[in-house]
């Protein structure tokens, strides 16, 4: 990876270029054009020098008008190749972005939670939108025009030897001066680019996440706060963007003065030498001064088009950090879990989201075909944890679990989660229609079965309520519809899904007593015939438990059915029940 101590990282670079090779054709064509604008470029001072000297001078028109229309074939051809370089650049660095943020988006949907526990939405939409974005700028605006200006510069630096060493001298004595300017403005540049993307990360995840969370900063009054914490990480970008302005305005500057030495001291020196008939000649001055201009302007240009190859270096620096990032579950199974009974063991089962504390200290129990288990337990007793091992969105410490006696590490990852359809307490939807929320882009499941399945657990009369049915948009994070009928929609994306095994968190603790009748009638109905794995926080979902799990601080403490556990004095079931569910048992 790219340090901020090296002005340029070849080993990045070669590794970006790598994405090249499948459009080398394109790549080839385009430093064609770039090598091929470098020599044109200078072809027009030498045909201005030789108008001037042999034919305005002498006064023969006739050669005035072949070199000004061979000067003109030459700007033509120029243009034309600017054209082609300018779109085929820009189409090469669309084209390598384009792959690169589908490898990534690819390597990011494998990613274990984990991972985005630790990660920041809005850090990794800066990675996956404008770093990846400014990746392009290095074949737009950078890379092949460093190529070029390089050239041009070296081409040039032979023909004002070749031309006259006098006035050669002197424009070589003041490009060291430029050279070093140049180096020292490349490192402070990329030391303040680096700091200008980390700044564009923070602020892009700070206003991300707080415009998410918007309802709990009003609720509790924090909007001066969250104000001041706003302004705070504006001015570091402010900051870290001036930084970069700062360096601009000393080097260009400078750059420009040492041109228009250079130049005034040609004029002097060289206008002296032709008045007085020299070696040296009016056309020769003229060119030379043209020439000059040639050799400054690309190496200030290449300071400038540096800049953005560092940008777009310090990006892919970025993006391929997490590309390399070791954080996806292994999906090394060979089986595909088609169809199952449904016959699940979990057999002494550790885990824990951080290495050094346990949240399931050795959990073992069995699930029968078609039967239905209930977890209770206070909150952290790990309930949830045991819904997300089952589906592997994270891996085990120790232990093993098994689905029809097969681990399911031996199970590729995709026909493992097929099987197994999941309920969250806290439904996301995303901002598209009904139907699409509920087949998720699954072009296998049509409207009608969409239809006929919500009719079946009973929630169609609600959804052919709201304007558009099916089609309608509950927008970002289903805010149009109430946290019910979005767990009613979660219900029937479950369902549709046609799961051998189902885990539901049914919390209904913020609904309305008709949508908490609808949920307990699409519970019943998807339950039917399924395994099933409920975190119950209802008493009747746990009376019809063909068995009830009670979980303390990381372990299955009792097992039993619940009028089982009830007879147990002092027992961490028969607690709960008086302290939670007795009130509802008696309403």
């Amino acid at each position: 990876m790219a340090s901020s101590g090296k002005a340029f990282d070849f080993k990045l670079f070669k590794r970006l270029m790598v994405h090249t090779h499948k459009y080398r054709w394109t790549f080839y064509f385009v430093a064609f054009a770039a090598i091929a604008m470098s020599v044109l470029g200078v072809l027009s001072p030498h045909i201005l020098e030789t108008a001037i000297d042999k034919a305005i001078l002498p006064k023969d028109w006739e050669g005035l008008v072949f070199y000004v229309a061979l000067m003109l074939g030459v700007l033509i051809a120029e243009v034309i190749f600017q054209f082609a370089f300018i779109f085929y650049a820009n189409w090469l660095g669309q084209n390598v972005i384009r792959d690169i943020r589908v490898k990534l988006f690819k390597l990011m949907l494998s990613f274990r939670m984990k991972y985005y526990d630790k990660s920041a939405v809005g850090r990794l939409t800066t990675r996956a939108v404008n770093d990846i974005e400014t990746i392009a700028s290095i074949f737009s605006q950078g890379l092949f025009m460093i190529i070029s200006d390089l050239l041009k510069m070296c081409v040039i630096a032979g023909v004002l030897l070749y031309k006259s060493w006098q006035l050669a001298l002197i424009v070589f004595t003041i490009l060291p001066f430029l050279l070093y300017a140049t180096r020292v403005f490349q490192r402070s540049m990329k030391s303040a680019f680096e700091d200008v993307r980390n700044q564009v990360a923070n602020l892009n995840s700070f206003v991300q996440e707080r415009l998410t969370g918007m309802k709990i900063v009003q609720v509790f009054a924090q909007e001066d706060a969250e104000y001041n914490a706003f302004q705070e990480i504006n001015t570091k970008h402010r900051k870290a963007w001036i930084r970069t302005v700062w360096y601009n305005s000393i080097f260009f500057p400078i750059a420009e003065m040492s041109s228009s030495v250079a130049i005034g001291v040609i004029v002097w020196y060289g206008g002296l030498n032709a008045v007085e008939n020299g070696a040296i000649t009016l056309g020769i001055v003229t060119a030379f001064i043209q020439y000059a201009q040639m050799l400054f302007r690309p190496l200030r240009q290449i300071a400038d088009k540096f800049n953005t190859l560092q940008m777009g270096m310090v990006a892919a620096n970025r993006v391929f950090g997490i590309l390399d990032t070791q954080s996806h579950i292994s999906d090394e199974g060979e089986i595909e879990l088609n169809q199952t009974t449904g016959l699940i063991e979990f057999k002494d089962v550790h885990f824990g989201y951080n290495e050094d504390e346990e949240v399931i200290k050795g959990i073992s129990f069995t699930v029968a075909p078609g039967q239905t288990i209930a977890l209770v337990g206070a909150t952290g007793a790990g309930k949830s944890t045991i819904i997300n091992l089952l589906s592997r969105f994270y891996e085990l410490n120790s232990g093993d679990i098994l689905i029809d006696n097969v681990s399911i590490k031996k199970y590729t990852l995709t026909s493992l989660r097929s099987q197994i359809a999941v309920v969250l307490q806290d439904v996301f939807l995303f901002a598209d229609s009904i139907f699409q929320n509920i087949t998720l882009g699954n072009k296998d499941v049509t409207e009608e079965d969409v239809i006929a399945a919500a009719k079946e657990i009973g929630v169609h009369e609600f959804i052919t309520s709201l304007p558009g049915g099916y089609h309608y948009n509950v927008k970002e994070r289903g805010t149009m519809l109430s946290s019910g009928q979005r767990q009613l929609i979660a219900f029937l994306r479950a369902y549709v899904s046609k799961p051998s095994i189902l885990v539901l968190d049914e919390a209904t603790s913020s609904v309305d007593s008709y949508s908490e009748e609808m949920i307990q009638n699409a519970t019943d109905k998807i339950t039917r015939g399924r395994t099933s794995i409920v975190i119950a926080h209802r008493l009747a979902t746990i009376k019809k438990a063909d068995q009830i799990l009670v979980m303390d601080a990381g372990k299955i403490v009792e097992k039993g059915t619940h009028k089982e556990l009830l007879k147990k004095e002092g027992g961490f079931y028969k607690n709960l029940y008086e302290v939670q569910f007795m009130a509802e048992e008696t309403m």
